[in-house]
């Protein structure tokens, strides 16, 4: 492998990272190592840091939120019922 891409891959430890869990890579960069460039939105959609993953996140907290909210005034109501009996 280049010089400049090992060199690459340890300043940016996320890089080291993936390669290491996907060796088809190095194979990848030995033959073509133009394809660095390929990486950096190969890791981003493998660790889930693309934009529409990140929305989908937030949008699976809101829902969560969403729900314990409505059984934490699920549980008030139903003691707001048992006192009033």
């Amino acid at each position: 492998m280049r010089f400049e891409i090992q060199k690459l891959l340890q300043e940016r430890h996320d890089f080291g990272k993936f390669i290491r869990e996907n060796p088809i890579w190095y194979r990848l960069l030995s033959r073509n190592p133009e394809r660095i460039f390929e990486i950096e939105q190969a890791a981003k959609l493998y660790y889930g840091k693309t934009f529409p993953q990140k929305i989908d996140r937030l949008h699976q907290q809101v829902q969560l939120a969403q729900m314990l909210m409505g059984i934490m005034h699920g549980m008030a109501n139903e003691q707001k019922n048992e006192m009033g009996d």
